[in-house]
């Protein structure tokens, strides 16, 4: 089998940075058995480790948004190397993009309408309350009038948010008509949607789905803040793994009931939900692909599970197969962003090994390191954290370095 592999991140081969660490395209997918080319940008390019004789060919492209830029890298490697039999794509940036090409080249695999269903919010949400699940009242920004229309009906407070997008970017809590009204002047409305807003906090669920729509491996965890918290007013966000309880089997259940609803088959899922003050579950979104942040990172300490193992071999053709889980273990992470004023220069950050002994690794900026403008969850920000126990002791020593990290930084021109 030839497979072409699009990759957009990097390796760290050098100093305490663990991203992008589990994705081992050389380890994960067997060079020798299939011929397998990359894809990639100038990032990308580095996170291409296999031996240079075993990959059949590499084709690097500015923008691997750009289909017309991906379809001829495409063409390129079949006139090098042959016909193309599977695209592997596992960014959330890249997923869509690779559904389209497969489409317009005639490879196998997932076409734009099966990403729809777990990357577009709107026909997510559709398609699981056809199948009963209770999901917030929504509706898409057709126009300002509509959308105010819809306002109107279900009130205020309410989420405007982009109907294609992760880790919360572009969402907004919306408290009234003026402020709704202000921001729909501002975006293309056609991107967007509208959503009740519903009270409680939000769990995620974390796993695999097998070629029935069965689910051999998943994990319950419940947010400490929240996605939009991160991003709007730039508080902390972590999670904790949830130990046996009812509540964490009826999550489960329903977790099972949604991939089922989106006929999601031989992939990592990431679902999010509220749980309300009278524990009734709410359908939040899903994700075709494997958590961000520390998710992947914790999943394979605590059960030693690698999401990317069953995940690319199934693109391969192979059979997808998870490793049993003994016991009731936990764990959790949290991110501490950077500062506003930025980019800025560290003076000191403080660590918290030996305050929170449920911490595993931690990635702290050391004094005159810049902390620059951007990046997702896997930028180096003021402080992240990966920690393993019992899930109260976890969440109390995470909630100990929300209250007692301190970082002192000095802003610095651009």
């Amino acid at each position: 089998m030839h497979i072409a592999v699009i990759n957009r991140w990097p390796r760290f081969h050098t100093g305490p940075r663990w991203d992008f660490s589990l994705g081992r395209f050389e380890d994960l997918i067997n060079h020798q058995q299939h011929q397998v080319s990359y894809i990639v940008d100038a990032t990308g390019a580095t996170g291409v480790l296999a031996d240079p004789e075993q990959i059949a060919d590499l084709v690097e492209i500015d923008d691997l948004s750009d289909f017309e830029a991906l379809c001829g890298a495409v063409q390129k490697i079949t006139d090098h190397v042959g016909p193309v039999d599977r695209i592997v794509a596992v960014s959330e940036a890249t997923l869509a993009i690779a559904a389209e090409v497969r489409a317009a080249l005639g490879i196998p695999g997932p076409r734009p309408e099966d990403v729809a269903l777990y990357r577009n919010k709107l026909r997510m949400k559709e398609a699981v309350a056809e199948a009963g699940i209770r999901a917030p009242r929504f509706a898409s920004c057709d126009s300002i009038e509509s959308a105010v229309d819809f306002a109107r009906a279900i009130g205020f407070p309410l989420i405007l948010k982009p109907v294609s997008g992760a880790g919360s970017r572009g969402v907004h809590r919306v408290e009234d008509e003026a402020a709704l009204t202000t921001l729909l002047e501002q975006i293309d409305t056609g991107d967007y949607e509208l959503e009740e807003y519903i009270e409680g906090p939000i769990y995620h669920v974390d796993g695999f789905v097998g070629e029935d729509s069965q689910i051999p491996f998943m994990a319950v965890s419940r947010y400490v803040n929240d996605c939009l918290a991160f991003e709007e007013a730039g508080q902390p966000l972590g999670s904790v793994i949830v130990q046996a309880s009812p509540l964490r089997s009826r999550v489960e259940e329903f977790a099972r009931k949604c991939v089922a609803a989106l006929n999601m088959a031989s992939m990592p899922f990431h679902l999010e939900l509220f749980v309300t003050a009278d524990e009734d579950l709410v359908f939040l979104e899903i994700a075709g692909r494997i958590g961000g942040a520390e998710v992947p990172y914790l999943t394979e300490k605590v059960f030693g599970i690698n999401l990317f193992e069953p995940w690319l071999a199934a693109f391969s053709g192979e059979k997808a197969t998870i490793p049993s889980v003994t016991g009731d273990p936990s764990g959790g992470w949290l991110i501490i962003p950077k500062p506003e004023d930025l980019p800025a220069r560290v003076v000191t950050a403080t660590s918290m090994r030996e305050k929170c002994p449920t911490v595993w690794r931690e990635l702290v900026p050391e004094a005159g390191e810049v902390l620059p403008v951007g990046g997702s969850y896997d930028a180096v920000h003021s402080g992240r954290f990966i920690l393993v126990g019992d899930e109260a002791d976890v969440e109390a020593d995470i909630r100990r370095i929300i209250a007692d990290f301190h970082i002192e930084t000095v802003r610095v021109a651009e």
